[in-house]
């Protein structure tokens, strides 16, 4: 069952007054800076109008923007935004073993997320996002502790996510706005989603975030369906885990990922591809449960080399 924290259900949570906010559109500066500032949240905003399969720049990715995995343009609360982003870097990857820029970073969400290929880093356009990105994050120090960062990790269920129960879930709240098919829905201009696809082709690929349910199922919980929020929540903490399974289970695109995570104990717990450090299976540290496989991780991690 999931756990007894407030999290768990969907009655209203408080939000502490030192969360994390981002900074007011107002306050984003003139001149050429701001300008560089607005066209970078405009990249986030509508990636797919100037990158997408009819895009005005190139088109390199899948139809879908950087805002629909980090909402409101990465400025929402537990909405994957971007909030500690910049002061992250630069950071060593453990799943590429080497220090990284943040460019590299944004270029492997056009390579996951957007299932296409990468702009070149140094372009107006990466140039302007890593401007707009440096502003939303412009109060937040290296290391710093942020309540609302990024996405919420829900506390683990004893039992593995159930993609048959999530299925219910997604008929009940989430197909009127994303398909019966997980197709998505597209703007009126045919060229952009007002609502992304949550599987097929033009959905992320196998190799992105919100492919790993930890960061799907918290995403979902804060967020999904429409009008939920941290503060308001609409499912619970099993239903968003479910949910996530059976999105997780379709069909999508591939990439192959066989050079990620040369530390085998360094690979995220819900990694659904192996090889493991561990004893578990692919099933497992694709559903869950969770909590024996972060068991076993502290043991491997915790050993002498």
């Amino acid at each position: 069952m999931p756990s007894t924290e407030a999290s768990a259900g969907t009655t209203p949570r408080p939000i502490p007054a030192d969360a994390w906010k981002a900074p007011d559109e107002n306050t984003i500066p003139t001149g050429k800076d701001g300008e560089m500032i607005k066209y970078g949240r405009e990249l986030v905003a509508h990636t797919a109008k100037y990158f997408g399969p009819q895009g005005s720049i190139a088109k390199i990715t899948n139809g879908m923007n950087c805002q629909n995995c980090h909402l409101d343009a990465g400025s929402r609360l537990f909405g994957n935004n971007y909030a500690s982003f910049i002061a992250s870097y630069p950071k060593l990857s453990n799943r590429s073993g080497r220090v990284e820029q943040p460019e590299e970073r944004i270029a492997e969400c056009f390579e996951r997320s957007l299932a296409g290929k990468v702009p070149n880093p140094s372009s107006k356009e990466i140039q302007a996002m890593l401007a707009y990105m440096k502003w939303v994050g412009k109060d937040v120090k290296k290391g710093q502790k942020l309540f609302g960062n990024a996405t919420e990790k829900l506390a683990f269920m004893d039992q593995a996510a159930d993609p048959a129960k999530g299925k219910e879930v997604f008929m009940m709240k989430c197909q009127s706005c994303h398909g019966a098919n997980g197709e998505g829905l597209l703007n009126a201009d045919k060229k952009t989603y007002a609502n992304p696809p949550l599987w097929g082709k033009h959905s992320y690929n196998d190799g992105a975030g919100m492919y790993r349910l930890t960061n799907f199922a918290g995403f979902v919980k804060n967020n999904m369906p429409y009008g939920a929020s941290y503060h308001s929540p609409q499912l619970t903490d099993e239903e968003a885990w479910n949910v996530g399974a059976f999105v997780n289970s379709q069909p999508r695109p591939h990439k192959d990922q066989h050079n990620d995570w040369k530390d085998l104990k360094k690979k995220p717990i819900d990694f659904p591809f192996g090889p493991y450090a561990d004893r578990f299976s692919e099933k497992q540290h694709k559903y869950g449960p969770f909590k024996p496989i972060k068991d076993a991780q502290k043991e491997l991690t915790s050993k002498k080399s």
